[in-house]
This record gives structure tokens, sequence and C-alpha cells, in this order.
């Protein structure tokens, strides 16, 4: 029989670094995704290559955003959105001018 101390701890579950947004995250605190704390530092978005900063919700790994479609509201008088398509990559705003990319990999 072997000794429990003679075997090594489990690896940690793989988990993104603190430097580094989540996967998802959204800006309604209705959604499951949304996080004050991460959002509260600053969270740079792009998309397709271009900057932006109308963006609602993002995913990096299924690569989409969902944007405020116009002025339009729905029937609880929430911004109407849009999903769009493409490369997505993210970043804490509040490290500086070159900040760890989270981005799909491939």
């Amino acid at each position: 029989m072997t000794d429990p101390s003679d075997h090594a701890a489990p690896a940690p579950a793989a988990t993104a670094s603190p430097d580094v947004p989540p996967d998802r995250l959204a800006i309604s605190p209705l959604s499951e995704y949304h996080d004050a704390d991460k959002l509260a530092r600053g969270i740079g978005i792009r998309f397709k290559g271009e900057p932006r900063t109308n963006i609602e919700a993002y995913c990096i790994s299924e690569g989409w955003v969902r944007v405020q479609a116009g002025k339009s509201l729905d029937r609880r008088g929430r911004p109407l959105t849009i999903r769009l398509t493409g490369p997505v990559e993210a970043w804490y705003e509040d490290l500086g001018d070159d900040p760890p990319v989270a981005k799909k990999d491939g």
C-alpha cells in the first residue's frame, strides 16, 4: 500500500490568467455572463481587426459579438441587439499599452 502523501496533488483546472479577460462577457446585469468586477477594469474589444466601443456582449471561442440595433427597444425597454460573427479579441485596458490579449487560437 502506498502513502497518500507520495502522490502529487492533482493539477488545478485550467483557468484564464487574471490579466486576460474571460472567453464570454456581457454588460447586461441580467445576463449569466455579467461580471461587474471584470467590467470595472475596462475591457477593450477588437472585432474583425477594428477596435469597437459599442459591444453589448462577446464570445471569443464562438467568434461573435452583440451590438445594439439602432435605438430600437424590446417590449421590456431593453435595447435590441444583433449578433455579428467574426474574429474577436479582448484585453483589459487598465494594463497599459501592451496588455495580454485573449483571442481564439487557430
